[in-house]
């Protein structure tokens, strides 16, 4: 038996197809069938449409209907529909179903670019509407959930929050120090060809330690983690909707926020700037690498030369923003893993989302922070 319903279309002719209806069409598969019935059209007058009905499996009147009201929209066209192999009980059944089917003509719907182009633009924006309103709900249960956490610190889950450290924070050593050296390579590299025009050698110093130390390596590892922890928090939580897990985490009377959420943004806020402190030191150690073979300024040169010149507060700074970026990265992927619905289609949907909106809000919130920095003086 098929359980899976399926359409076959194979083109005998040029003017004849033959149409091989199997599985079970019920109620629960007619959203996908008629994908599949939508893509008949009639472009050549007086095609015949040989519908078969031999291997479906089992039935209802929601996929009779369904199957009825595609063979008068075809036959609309002055196209032609044969039936053929219909199994006893399924043409008791259709021809009930075709004697109460309504008479009304089918109107053939006219597309017009502009309103077309209007409505989609209506639907952007509702669906924008809605996303925002469910994420200020969502974030002000989150903040409840975190403070009651904060207020009962023996609730939050010490063994969970710890394996989400691990693999989130521990998991992602080795791409930030990958990520970290080439980037400290590539901005030592650069300066040095600038600056050994002028002499200026030993300020390949400044321009490594502070753009690394304050802006790159606090960015570029929170882009790491986002693409990794964002999809990953999506994805688990969105497996669990569809497999009812979270229903019955509620119905059993334990907390989706204490177990699913508050684990995962604790964890990210504590790893986030282990993994920038991390990246700090990797992206000068890149730089000292590039200012001692082409500039020849030795790593003794380099490292007091930082303790002169660099402030200690870009390494605070670049600290700073690491647990802000961690909370709107496990803020975003808990956020669309909660969106997904029912069908695991919706799951790489949202996986992508999460990781796009994660991206884009740590980069959208280190302009910020950098602009009220600068403005401050700092």
């Amino acid at each position: 038996m098929q359980d899976t319903p399926f359409l076959h279309i194979v083109q005998a002719n040029a003017t004849t197809f033959d149409l091989t209806l199997s599985g079970i069409w019920t109620r629960e598969s007619i959203a996908v069938l008629n994908k599949h019935l939508q893509t008949l059209t009639c472009k050549v007058p007086h095609t015949l449409y040989r519908f078969n009905f031999e291997h479906i499996e089992d039935f209802d009147t929601h996929g009779i209907m369904l199957i009825l009201h595609h063979i008068k929209r075809i036959e609309s066209f002055t196209c032609t529909v044969e039936k053929i192999k219909q199994k006893p009980h399924f043409e008791k059944l259709f021809s009930i179903c075709e004697a109460h089917f309504p008479n009304e003509p089918i109107i053939i719907e006219k597309h017009f670019f502009l309103l077309d182009y209007f409505e989609n633009v209506g639907k952007v924006i509702i669906e924008g509407y809605k996303t925002l309103t469910s994420f200020f709900s969502f974030t002000g249960e989150l903040a409840h959930a975190v403070f009651d956490a904060l207020l009962h610190p023996l609730k939050i889950r010490l063994t969970a929050t710890l394996y989400h450290i691990q693999h989130s924070g521990a998991g992602a050593i080795p791409i930030i120090f990958l990520t970290s050296f080439l980037i400290g390579i590539v901005i030592a590299y650069q300066g040095a060809t600038q600056l050994e025009k002028f002499g200026a050698n030993i300020f390949i110093v400044e321009m490594v330690t502070i753009s690394a130390l304050r802006e790159l390596a606090p960015l570029l590892t929170a882009i790491v983690v986002a693409g990794r922890s964002s999809s990953a928090y999506t994805a688990q939580i969105g497996v669990m909707k569809i497999t009812d897990e979270v229903d019955a985490m509620s119905a059993m009377g334990f907390s989706p926020w204490d177990f699913l959420v508050i684990p995962r943004l604790f964890a990210l806020v504590i790893a986030l700037p282990l993994l920038v402190f991390f990246a700090d030191v990797i992206s000068v150690f890149g730089g000292m690498v590039i200012a001692s073979t082409k500039l020849d300024v030795s790593f003794a040169e380099f490292i007091d030369r930082i303790a002169e010149t660099v402030a200690l507060k870009h390494f605070i700074i670049g600290l700073v923003k690491a647990p802000i970026f961690g909370a709107i990265i496990a803020t975003i992927g808990c956020f669309r893993g909660f969106q997904i619905d029912s069908s695991t289609e919706s799951v790489g949907k949202y996986t992508t989302i999460s990781v796009v909106n994660a991206i884009f809000w740590v980069i959208a919130m280190d302009a910020i922070i950098s602009v009220f920095l600068t403005e401050m003086g700092l």
